[in-house]
């Protein structure tokens, strides 16, 4: 067999990749799985490493069936989560992802789910905390198939930008050819509210507690209801730790 060739900056999924490390461990083995008709099933994954880490993941869901998958994006060089959906009638899917990067680290998520079946819900909350020249990156597309009514899909996306120097990039997408559907996406890049900080250093907090405090709720968002929610809390604080 051929492999795959490299992509290029042509290719809209990795537009804002380092290419140069994603050569160093392209081509990237899928990793499949489904989850039959009924049934449930999660996944949490902490990439953290040190060097460049790439994981590609395609996912099917029969009908009823219902995955719970967290990330949390935070390693030291590239990263980037590649996640690909297929829902079939009722199927649920629930994804939260947090990334942390400063220096001049590349992060990066990527998200395509397909409803091909009636009335399944799928939500996305997505969550970067970016300092330093570090790049963090949300391509996000939720395909929604002609017949595919009572589709229920939600997209958030928020970045934290510390540093004027990093940069956030965010695409969500949303491609329907159903009628029924109710089906969302907001996306938003910011700073820290001076407001909050300020509220928070008045009750006794000094600035970097106040700090961290608030972008520690944020990045809690993206696990909330997680089955191994305690343990990516933990890493997450973890790794927010090193970056302050």
């Amino acid at each position: 067999m051929t492999a795959a060739p490299l992509p290029t900056r042509a290719d809209e999924d990795f537009r804002y990749s380092d290419l140069a490390a994603l050569k160093q461990v392209w081509p990237v083995v899928p990793e499949t799985r489904a989850v039959v008709a009924g049934e449930e099933a999660s996944l949490a994954i902490v990439a953290d490493g040190a060097g460049p880490t790439v994981r590609s993941l395609v996912l099917s869901l029969g009908a009823g069936a219902r995955f719970d998958l967290r990330v949390l994006n935070c390693g030291t060089g590239f990263g980037r989560i590649a996640v690909e959906v297929e829902l079939a009638d009722g199927a649920d899917f629930t994804f939260g992802a947090a990334q942390l990067a400063a220096a001049g680290q590349t992060l990066e998520i990527v998200t395509t789910v397909r409803h091909t079946g009636r009335n399944a819900t799928s939500r996305q909350l997505v969550r970067s905390v970016l300092g330093g020249e570090a790049t963090g990156t949300y391509l996000g597309r939720v395909a929604v198939a002609r017949g595919a009514d009572g589709t229920d899909a939600e997209q958030s996306v928020r970045a934290m930008v510390l540093d004027r120097t990093a940069t956030a990039n965010a695409r969500p997408e949303l491609e329907i050819f159903a009628d029924d559907v109710k089906c969302a996406h907001g996306c938003a890049v910011g700073e820290l509210d001076a407001t909050g900080l300020f509220y928070l250093e008045s009750r006794g907090l000094t600035p970097p507690e106040a700090k961290r405090l608030m972008l520690q709720a944020f990045i809690a968002e993206a696990f909330v209801g997680a089955p191994d929610g305690e343990r990516l809390d933990e890493a997450a604080l973890a790794a927010l730790e090193a970056m302050l």
